[in-house]
């Protein structure tokens, strides 16, 4: 073999060894929703650490009727990191060692994937680790298995949109396993059946005065999505209407969506004088622009499932929400 032939050999083995460790795509369906790997010792995840990991990212889901966890939590010795679990889509690594660290990486071992490292040389240096960043580790997660879904439906069927398109000037991704069922003027509903329930998608605007950014926001909000309740959303059964369960307060926070001050209030719908009932997630997303607040909102009927990853779809398809251009 003369030496041109050697060079173009080795040439071509390298490139072949270094694409093979390359990062992988991974399947978007190789873990649960909102599941979270936590990769840490017996002794650990046992104890304060474990205690501690367990309040943070397995604390209820506000706005749900029955308590379910932020994240689904499936614990692993650390020696298994090496293995298999590096195909998890969410990882936390805790380890006890004495350099001290924390740091989120996307994709380290496959993609798309999170992946958080925290270490420290004392179970109360792990601890102050974990409370200073909780917050921080949950919504990179949320954010990644948002994005996670709304690629996913991407590669679904689509539903036709031009007649909410053209209603509202906005443009996003819905399955096409929802239907229209209602629309008016200044209204649409959109409606997907599940075994035994339905997942629930409406669209309306208001004037952008209608809610002011002050402690009374979300009575405001509670008594607008109140009279749209009473306008439009019946039950089968004559003179029942939709309304905020006034058992539970509502949640309200800020947020943005496609970078918009929004509203988000997360609490309970109730049919008045029927059984049904179930949550509600609603986006108030303030306009200025157009002097107007969309209002976006996912609910849902399912008495006989978990609802958080119900909730999460509705949540998901009304973040992929763009605005568009006047013409």
């Amino acid at each position: 073999m003369n030496k041109a032939h050697f060079f173009l050999l080795f040439l071509s083995l390298l490139f072949i060894s270094c694409k093979n460790k390359e990062i992988q795509p991974a399947n978007a369906q190789t873990s649960p929703t909102n599941e979270v790997s936590v990769i840490i010792d017996d002794q650990l995840w046992n104890g304060e650490v474990g205690d501690s990991i367990r309040n943070k990212f397995a604390a209820p889901v506000l706005g749900l009727p029955q308590e379910e966890p932020v994240f689904t939590l499936k614990q692993y010795p650390v020696k298994l990191l090496e293995g298999f679990m590096t195909n998890s889509r969410n990882i936390i690594v805790v380890k006890k060692e004495s350099k001290s660290q924390f740091r989120i990486e996307n994709n380290e071992y496959t993609n798309p994937q999170v992946v958080v490292h925290i270490s420290g040389s004392s179970v109360l240096q792990i601890l102050d680790t974990i409370q200073s960043n909780d917050s921080l580790i949950i919504k990179r997660i949320k954010d990644s298995e948002i994005k996670v879904f709304q690629e996913k439906i991407k590669h679904d069927s689509l539903l036709d949109i031009s007649k909410i398109r053209k209603k509202f000037n906005i443009q996003l991704n819905v399955p096409n396993k929802y239907k229209f069922v209602f629309r008016r003027r200044k209204f649409i509903w959109l409606k997907k059946e599940i075994t035994s329930g339905n997942l629930s998608l409406i669209f309306y605007q208001i004037p952008y005065s209608s809610i002011k950014d002050n402690a009374a926001a979300v009575k405001r909000i509670t008594y607008i999505r109140d009279s749209i309740g009473r306008l439009y959303i019946h039950g089968a059964v004559p003179r029942t209407r939709m309304a905020t369960e006034k058992a539970f307060a509502p949640y309200l926070s800020k947020t943005k969506i496609f970078n918009k001050p929004t509203f988000e209030t997360k609490g309970n719908w109730e049919m008045l004088n029927d059984f049904m009932n179930g949550p509600f997630v609603n986006y108030a997303i303030l306009d200025e622009a157009n002097n107007r607040i969309l209002v976006i909102e996912g609910f849902c009927y399912a008495p006989s499932k978990q609802k958080r990853d119900l909730m999460f779809e509705l949540e998901s398809i009304i973040k992929s929400v763009q605005f568009l251009k006047k013409k």
